[in-house]
C-alpha cells in the first residue's frame, strides 16, 4: 500500500468529518432567529436591541462553520501531512 495514498485518504476522511461541524451553526442560527422573532412579537419596542444581539450571536455561530470549512480545505488542497510520509 502506498503511504501517500493512505495519508491522502485519511485527509479526505478528516475533511468530511470537519464539515460535519457545519450542521451546528445552521441549527443554532435557525434557533436564534426563531427566538428573536418570538421576542420581538412579545416586545415590539425593543426590536433594535434584539436584532443587534441576534446578529452578533449569528456571526459568532457562523465563525465555527467557517473555521471547519477552512480546516477541510487545508486538508484537501494543501495536505500538510503528505510531505512527512517517506
Amino acid at each position: 500500500m502506498d503511504p501517500k495514498a493512505f495519508v491522502a485518504g485519511l485527509s479526505a476522511l478528516g475533511a468530511g468529518i470537519a464539515m460535519i461541524a457545519g450542521f451546528g451553526p445552521g441549527i443554532g442560527e435557525g434557533y436564534t432567529a426563531g427566538q428573536a422573532c418570538a421576542a420581538i412579537a412579545r416586545q415590539p419596542e425593543s426590536q433594535s436591541d434584539i436584532t443587534r444581539t441576534m446578529i452578533m450571536g449569528i456571526a459568532m455561530a457562523e465563525s465555527t462553520g467557517i473555521y471547519a470549512l477552512v480546516v477541510a480545505l487545508i486538508l484537501i488542497f494543501v495536505n500538510p501531512l503528505i510531505d512527512r510520509v517517506g
